[in-house]
């Protein structure tokens, strides 16, 4: 691990190792769970996104599948809930499978509204299966139990959470410095040219997207078993919205930038319930001026700043 690149894997591992032993209260420390969450997610997003440049709309579909994989298997079928974890992995894996050859056919945005109908699709299913799923109101989910032991606490949930993240960097950073990560890189940057030099621009594109469903499914499942109820909207159009906004702000084909949009982003709506009412609009005016003055987002903006030394 010679790579400059983990120097910030060290540093992000210190800080959790700190952070539970510094943080106030329960509250910030459902905060912090809750943002290596996102954090995990926003970075199999960004490994399609702004890596291999593929948009999608509609990733808190598999983020839905897991949870309510995680819900529905151990309630009414009695599956124990790890089980039901991998079934709900494997089940948003084999659909991106399925699903990743046509909706790739498509450039643009009519790739984004395909990709949006996916979503689209899943939360409705939810909605309406309202006999397995509970429908609008959701359902709990069983605790989620290991080797006898259930977990519970925050605690716990913290140390899983932010094992999880570190994993998630750590592979990340290499998987984009494998050759599978540099063909990623190639099809960004032009497709046609990474077909020139061989690249089986389908097949990346399919297990890419395979590996982000996967990973939002797990993390999906994650959230339901901390949270202990799932509802629909965990699946709908806002929520993956969302995502892919913490991916722009922290910056695309940024693996720190993904760590950062998805806390920052955690954290501010928290932050601006002081504004009563008006929080959405600011919101999207915190939003709207780093858009236009960080436009690479914040993590690679300001490492271009640093390196010019301005």
């Amino acid at each position: 691990m010679r790579n400059p690149a983990f120097i910030g894997l060290y540093l992000i591992m210190a800080v959790l190792l700190v952070l539970p032993f510094v943080l106030p209260n329960s509250f910030y420390m459902d905060l912090a769970i809750r943002m290596a969450i996102n954090a995990v997610i926003v970075l199999s997003l960004n490994l399609l996104i702004g890596f291999a440049g593929q948009i999608s709309l509609g990733h808190a579909g598999f983020l839905g599948i897991g949870a309510y994989a995680s819900a529905v298997l151990p309630t009414h079928f009695g599956w124990h809930p790890l089980l039901a974890m991998v079934a709900g992995a494997v089940g948003a894996g084999l659909l991106a499978a399925v699903l990743a050859r046509p909706i790739f056919k498509l450039r643009g945005h009519y790739l984004a509204m395909a990709t949006l109908g996916l979503g689209i699709i899943i939360n409705i299913v939810v909605r309406n299966e309202a006999g397995l799923t509970g429908g609008p109101d959701g359902m709990p989910v069983p605790a989620m139990a290991l080797l006898g032991y259930e977990l519970s606490g925050d605690k716990l949930w913290y140390w899983l959470t932010a094992l999880l993240l570190s994993l998630a960097i750590w592979a990340s950073l290499n998987l984009i410095d494998s050759p599978f990560g540099r063909a990623l890189r190639a099809l960004h940057g032009s497709e046609v040219a990474s077909q020139v030099v061989g690249v089986d621009v389908v097949r990346y594109k399919v297990a890419i997207f395979v590996v982000s469903a996967v990973i939002a499914s797990i993390m999906g499942s994650v959230t339901a078993h901390y949270v202990g109820f799932v509802t629909p909207n965990l699946a709908d159009f806002f929520h993956s919205l969302e995502l892919v906004t913490m991916v722009v702000i922290g910056g695309m084909a940024s693996v720190y930038g993904s760590v950062v949009g998805a806390v920052l982003l955690t954290a501010l709506p928290q932050t601006l319930t002081s504004f009563e009412g008006w929080e959405t609009v600011a919101f999207g005016t915190i939003l709207m001026l780093c858009m236009i003055f960080l436009p690479k987002g914040l993590v690679p903006t300001l490492a271009a700043k640093f390196v010019r030394g301005e």
